[in-house]
C-alpha cells in the first residue's frame, strides 16, 4: 500500500457543488459526466497511475471512485475529495474474486493509503505474497482480499525481472532505483513491494 498525498479537488468538481441552492443539493449519486470524470482522472494521477490499495495499474475505463469512509457512515464525506480514492477492478469476470474496493465495501480499514506509515505497514515475499506486520496490517490485508492468487501471481511477475541472474548487482540497483521512480507521473506497478525487496 502505497501513501497517497491528496491533492486539491478539480475547479469543475468545486464549481458543480457551488451549484447548490434551496432548490437543488448535489449528491454523490448526481456526480457525472465531465466533472465525474475530472475527478476520476485527478485521484489517478495523484496515485500515479496505480490502485491506491493493491497497486495494479489503474485503466480509466475499469478502475471507480472509492469512498475511503464509507458513503453509508457519513454523509458529510460523500463529496469531500479529501475522502476520494481511485480503486481497480470496475467490471468483474464471472468468477473473478472481489478485492479492493469491491471488497472493502462499507467497512472501515485499520490501515489507509492516507496513513503516511502505510507502506511500513506490510511486509512482501520473494514469491508475491503480503504479510502484516500486527493485527491491524493482518486485517486490512483480509479486507482487501490482498493475498489472493491473482495479485500474488502479478506481483511475483513484477518481482521476477529483479531477480534475474544475468544481470550484475550494480545493474540491477540503477534498475530498482530507475523503477521506483514516476515516469510521465506513473509509478512502476507494485510500488511498494519492489521497494521493500530490492529498495
Amino acid at each position: 500500500m502505497k501513501y497517497i498525498i491528496k491533492e486539491t479537488e478539480p475547479q469543475s468538481f468545486t464549481d458543480w457543488k457551488n451549484l447548490a441552492n434551496n432548490d437543488w443539493q448535489p449528491t454523490y449519486d448526481q456526480l457525472s459526466g465531465t466533472v465525474k470524470k475530472d475527478v476520476k482522472k485527478r485521484l489517478i494521477a495523484e496515485q500515479g497511475f496505480i490502485c491506491c490499495y493493491c497497486e495494479r495499474r489503474l485503466e480509466y475505463d475499469d478502475s471507480h471512485i472509492e469512498h475511503l469512509n464509507p458513503q453509508c457512515n457519513n454523509e458529510d464525506e460523500r463529496l469531500d475529495f479529501s475522502n476520494f480514492l481511485c480503486s481497480c477492478q470496475k467490471h468483474l469476470r464471472k468468477g473473478e474474486p472481489l478485492h479492493c474496493g469491491n471488497s472493502k465495501g462499507d467497512q472501515n480499514l485499520p490501515i489507509t493509503p492516507l496513513d503516511n506509515d502505510c507502506e511500513t505497514k506490510f511486509k512482501y515475499t520473494a514469491d508475491g505474497y503480503i504479510l502484516g506486520t500486527d493485527k491491524d496490517s493482518e486485517d486490512t490485508i483480509e479486507i482487501l482480499q490482498l493475498n489472493i492468487d491473482e495479485l500474488n501471481k502479478l506481483r511475483n511477475k513484477a518481482i521476477e525481472p529483479f531477480i534475474s541472474e544475468e544481470i550484475s548487482e550494480e545493474d540491477a540497483k540503477k534498475f530498482v532505483d530507475y523503477y521506483l521512480q514516476p515516469h510521465n507521473g506513473q509509478y512502476g506497478e507494485f510500488y511498494t513491494t519492489i521497494q521493500y525487496l530490492f529498495g
